[in-house]
């Protein structure tokens, strides 16, 4: 049984080994483009747990957007600077992320879902805070409130899920809209996935 404080730890131990491993055929494609539609050149993204910053980094960056990734572990972000030197590579916690300016889009894939239910409902100021109005949320999720377990790179990690419903109401109560969720996407390889855009 691990806990939520465990995953920086594990991470960082594994980096090397998740970053071989990382399914580079961009089966997220689809939901990235949901997320940037409307964006010119230059535009910024803020990804939230960006590992070591391939594929999704490097796919923002070749479709000429600004990149600011921010992960827990520094080992990830010494793989995301060689891997994609264009990028700006951020070491934080997102739960305490307080970066003093906003982004056209945030996405936090694979990421966000390892954080208490706690945590989690606290993060929604945060996004709504580095988002410009305007700017679209992307994020994975459970297709139900629950907690779980699950395995990277071979090691024990948590993950954890509000309900829709909640989910929908902490993004109303941030002035965030929902646009979009679909719960385990057979054109995601079963992600579950919200999309909204701050009012």
């Amino acid at each position: 049984m691990t806990l939520p404080s465990d995953i920086s730890t594990t991470y960082a131990r594994v980096a090397t080994q998740w970053h071989a491993q990382r399914n580079r055929s961009l089966f997220e494609r689809p939901w990235l483009q949901r997320l940037v539609t409307g964006l010119g050149p230059g535009a910024s993204v803020l990804d939230l747990g960006c590992g070591s910053g391939e594929p999704i980094g490097k796919w923002l960056i070749e479709q000429g957007f600004a990149l600011t990734g921010v992960d827990i572990a520094a080992p990830m972000l010494d793989l995301a600077r060689r891997a994609v030197p264009q990028g700006i590579w951020v070491q934080a916690d997102m739960q305490r992320l307080d970066l003093g300016q906003r982004y056209d889009a945030i996405v936090a894939f694979n990421s966000f879902f390892h954080l208490s239910p706690k945590a989690q409902r606290q993060m929604f100021p945060i996004f709504a805070r580095h988002l410009r109005p305007g700017g679209r949320l992307m994020f994975t999720c459970g297709p139900e409130a629950g907690e779980a377990m699950g395995a990277v790179a071979g090691q024990p990690v948590y993950h954890s899920s509000l309900s829709p419903a909640e989910y929908a109401l902490l993004m109303e109560e941030n002035g965030l809209l929902p646009l979009r969720f679909v719960a385990q996407d057979p054109d995601c390889r079963g992600h579950s996935l919200w999309l909204a855009q701050a009012r």
